[in-house]
């Protein structure tokens, strides 16, 4: 893979039938456009910072950045996507560069 991606995906769901429709269907969009799920979780607690909790966490790797604007804007997929705006709310969708470590962060502050 060069220069993979992670989204993070955090959302409440609102509506079990659409999100439902969306996620059977969406596992096999996601790898077909070169995204692999790494880690599913339900919220637990608040711990530290001052974001609003959502109730559901997905991260999925992605082989790069056009990798996940292809699935994002696949036109095949228009009467997908839908279903996630529609059973879901409070949807954050971040992009995160994967790092092998945090050098290249630390760097920037030196």
């Amino acid at each position: 893979m060069s220069n993979p991606v992670y989204a993070l995906n955090l959302f409440d769901v609102t509506s079990k039938d659409e999100y439902l429709t969306y996620a059977r269907r969406s596992a096999d969009e996601v790898k077909t456009h070169g995204g692999r799920v790494v880690a599913l979780g339900k919220f637990r607690e608040a711990a530290v910072g001052d974001i609003e909790p959502r109730n559901v966490l997905i991260l999925v790797q992605w082989e790069s950045k056009q990798a996940f604007e292809n699935y994002r804007d696949d036109p095949a997929l228009a009467d997908l996507h839908p279903h996630r705006v529609n059973g879901t709310d409070g949807y954050v969708w971040h992009l995160f560069d994967k790092l092998e470590d945090l050098r290249p962060i630390l760097k920037e502050h030196d």
